[in-house]
């Protein structure tokens, strides 16, 4: 996409969250970064995730410390009414927690998600999904949303996760979201979606359906929304 370059793309800090130790497979509580990724686009600023929603039993299980969406973004030197666009990877707490912050802007979302938020108990918490004034675009699979940048579904997190994809003028960038727990976790099935291609004998891992999808889009770059680091070919 001309205009928009892959440094561009800023990572937004929402805080971060402890995992207890039953939910990280490793016997031991695990701290947690939340975090968001401001696109600039020609149609406005984009905002993929928007933070972590208060609420006393989230903050009994998860013990979150929270940044202000107002303070996040003046981070990057943004205000919350530059932002023009929503995108989020999925509707659990702590990726639209800040939703309700940015009423009028269309949030961009699969339907099938909005739908899982809207009846499941305990999926997200209803002030953050049908406050009025917020405004759903709601996708049925993969789309364009504005010139250049793509949502694709990317289920297994929850059968609505999506990522988001920005063909910038000097390479793509997958903004994955919660697809993958870490860099590390893509990186491994890179890998053996790589192997699978390159007709290596099996057994080998399996891969989710869509690794070849977001592997089709030759990225450059893939950020997580609870890892900093970065996954690079």
């Amino acid at each position: 996409m001309p205009g928009i370059r892959t440094e561009a793309i800023r990572r937004i800090d929402f805080g971060y969250f402890v995992r207890p130790a039953e939910e990280t497979g490793t016997g031991a509580d695990r701290v947690e970064p939340c975090l968001g990724y401001l696109v600039p686009h020609p149609s406005g600023l984009l905002l993929m995730d928007t933070g972590i929603g208060s609420h006393p039993d989230v903050d009994a299980h998860y013990r979150p410390h929270r940044r202000p969406i107002a303070d996040a973004l003046a981070d990057a030197g943004v205000r919350a009414d530059e932002v023009r666009l929503v995108v989020n990877c999925h509707l659990h707490v702590d990726h639209c927690g800040g939703n309700p912050e940015l009423l009028g802007r269309p949030i961009f979302t699969q339907r099938v998600e909005l739908a899982m938020a809207r009846t499941e108990p305990d999926y997200s918490l209803p002030e953050l999904i049908d406050r009025p004034g917020l405004t759903y675009e709601e996708l049925d699979g993969e789309a364009e949303i504005v010139p250049g940048v793509l949502v694709i579904p990317t289920p297994g997190h929850t059968a609505g996760h999506q990522s988001l994809v920005v063909r910038a003028e000097d390479g793509t960038v997958v903004v994955a979201g919660q697809s993958h727990e870490s860099s590390t976790a893509y990186a491994a099935d890179a890998l053996a979606w790589r192997a699978a291609q390159d007709g290596h004998p099996p057994p080998l891992p399996s891969t989710p359906a869509w690794m070849e999808r977001l592997q089709q889009m030759d990225p450059a770059r893939v950020l997580f929304a609870h890892d900093r680091s970065v996954w690079e070919p």
